[in-house]
Order: C-alpha cells, then structure tokens, then sequence
C-alpha cells in the first residue's frame, strides 16, 4: 500500500477558507463564540483558522488552546507515558458558542476529553466541532463533526499525516501504512 495525498498545498488553502467563511455564516461577528484549538495537533489547525477568520472579520476573535490529557479515558492505562501540553484558554467560556478545533475525528476520544476539560472554563452554550479531516468509519463513540474539511473512508491499518507549512515545510494530507512515516 503506497502512500497518497489526499490534499494538496492549493486544496489545503482552499478547505481552509472554505471552513472559515462556514463558522462566518454560522457565528456572524463571533461576539459570543470561541475557537479552542485541541492539544497537540489540532491547534496548528485552530492558529490558521483564527488567523484567518481575524483578516476577514477585521477584529479578534476569542482563541484558546485545550490540552484534554488528564481528561483521556486510557491516561493510566496507555503504555507510553502521555506528556501534557498547555492549556491556555484567557477567557470564561460560560454562555459562549464554543468550537472546538482539531486536525483528524478518528476515534471520537480525544474530543470526549476535550469537552470534559472545558467544562473547568464554565459552561458553554453549545460545542461544535470542526475537523480537517473526518474519517468517519472509525468512531468509538457517538460524535459528528459540525464542519469538515474532508470526509475520507480509510482503513484501520492506515493513518492521515497532516503536515503543515511552519512544521514540515509544506500544506499536504497523506494516508499512508500506520508502520511508515512517510
């Protein structure tokens, strides 16, 4: 099974903006919304999506980082020891229509986490959920994305590689055999 790009640097840029003028439609001026990026991957994900939102609404918009690690069902029980990340979330989320941010929806977990952990920051009026990637034959539990960059059917033995310009030097999405790195 060879490797294979499934967004290219031009589409990459493209579901970005895509995304962005989704959460516009859906959230207008963003007065009484939040984006929280999901630590590790997902908040490379939530800085573009903020960054950009901020250029077309032409004012901030309120951002935060979750790290759900202390949150995860399997933090006592995984064999590798999980090293937490910040959390950095400088505002109540108490009334707030929150988004939650994270680059792949695979198991539905990490998100679970994510909402549990937002609670500690108040209690929101609702939680959504954007993903740039949703392969969606996976879930363990029962959580749908509100926004999706790309939905992809893939196999178990397989894993989505998102790489970003300001890490890896490139936009791209692979899938790719779970024992490479390609």
């Amino acid at each position: 099974m060879q490797p294979r790009i499934i967004l290219d640097s031009k589409k990459f840029a493209l579901t970005i903006n895509r995304l962005c003028f989704q959460l516009i439609e859906n959230h207008k001026d963003f007065e009484r919304a939040a984006l929280i990026g999901v630590q590790p991957r997902g908040i490379h994900l939530s800085r573009r999506i903020h960054k950009r939102l901020t250029e077309i609404v032409q004012h901030d918009v309120h951002y935060g980082i979750i790290d759900p690690t202390f949150y995860r069902d399997d933090y006592r029980k995984s064999e590798k020891q999980l090293t937490p990340n910040a959390t950095e979330i400088p505002f109540s989320l108490e009334g707030k229509k929150v988004v939650l941010i994270d680059d792949v929806l695979f198991s539905g977990r990490t998100i679970r986490s994510a909402m549990d952990a937002l609670l500690d920051f108040g209690r929101p009026e609702k939680i959504e959920l954007l993903v740039l990637i949703d392969r969606r034959y996976t879930r363990d539990l029962p959580i749908q994305p509100d926004y999706v960059g790309k939905t992809i059917d893939s196999l178990t033995s397989e894993k989505v590689k998102v790489e970003w310009e300001h890490v890896d030097g490139t936009d791209q999405i692979w899938i790719v055999p779970k024992n490479t790195s390609a």
